[in-house]
């Protein structure tokens, strides 16, 4: 048996979607405030792909930067009902694994020791060798530096839920069976005709995934 079969599994972005706000592009907007402001508006428009805006902004940071970056993020929040979610799972016995367009560090220092209870965080990594940051991802494919349907693909899950917030979900929104969709997503989706569920908060995922996990 594949060890990473499972009979459901959950997806969940990070940045606005566990966090209360976008922190990667709070960090972007601190770090390369005239990129963030240039090439933002050309991602949201899908004009300029994730995989080039992205590796833009950050492989022009320096890499003393990198710990100011870190403990930017400390202290960020995180959206309401988060460890309660975390609980349901645990009882229902479905995993869950961080699928993050930004970067590792930043998803472990707001996640904290919350990072033991997840299945794996798949995000973007950094190599901080050189004078700036150069940056990978095993999952690097096409329009992304995070594939998230090659994440996807690499678990074999009878169901899979995806839950996100933005641009860097759509792709995962498109292909995955059940859909936990809010801002820009919900908004991408629409536009696709892709059905999708609503949501505010995680107290709502963890309701709704019972409702449909459990009713007789």
């Amino acid at each position: 048996m594949n060890p990473d079969s499972f009979e459901r599994i959950v997806l969940c972005d990070f940045d606005g979607t566990i966090t209360t706000e976008d922190t990667f592009v709070k960090m972007m907007q601190e770090f390369t405030p005239t990129l963030a402001q240039k090439l933002l508006p050309e991602i949201y428009g899908l004009r300029l792909t994730l995989r080039e805006g992205v590796r833009q902004t950050l492989e022009s940071i320096p890499t003393a930067q990198y710990p100011e970056i870190l403990a930017f993020m400390e202290g960020e929040p995180m959206r309401l009902g988060f460890v309660e979610f975390l609980d349901f799972l645990e009882q229902q016995g479905v995993p869950i694994a961080i699928v993050s367009g930004g970067l590792r560090g930043m998803v472990e220092t707001v996640l904290g020791p919350l990072k033991h209870r997840v299945l794996a965080i798949h995000a973007i990594e950094v190599d901080l060798g050189a004078e700036y940051l150069r940056v990978h991802s095993e999952f690097e494919a096409g329009t992304e530096l995070v594939n998230k349907v090659e994440v996807m693909r690499r678990y074999s899950a009878g169901e899979t839920v995806a839950i996100g917030d933005s641009v860097t979900d759509l792709n995962l929104g498109m292909q995955a069976q059940v859909v936990f969709a809010r801002d820009r997503l919900a908004t991408y989706l629409t536009d696709c005709q892709k059905p999708y569920l609503q949501w505010h908060d995680f107290f709502d995922l963890r309701d709704t995934l019972d409702r449909r996990w459990n009713s007789v």
